[in-house]
């Protein structure tokens, strides 16, 4: 068995990396490790990861879609 660390693993962003088998505390000490400020996106489904890390357009489609989420609030807290 080949042993990595997660250091050396690069995924460059519109990638992903698949990891099949995998329990959930290997799961969560990933989570740990990788910590809560990251860029890449992480899933995971009965023993099976994905680690991908969006594009930086997607990124800023994300930002946009939000404002726009946070404008309709504000605007139906107002009207109430």
């Amino acid at each position: 068995m080949v042993m990595l660390q997660l250091s050396q693993i690069d995924v460059l962003p519109g990638q992903r990396i698949v990891l099949q088998n995998v329990d959930w505390q290997q799961f969560e000490d990933i989570i740990a490790e990788l910590g809560e400020h990251r860029s890449s996106r992480i899933a995971y489904s009965q023993g099976t990861l994905e680690i991908m890390t969006p594009l930086p357009e997607h990124e800023v489609i994300k930002g946009l879609v939000g404002d726009i989420v946070k404008i309709l609030l504000e605007e139906k807290v107002t009207i109430d």
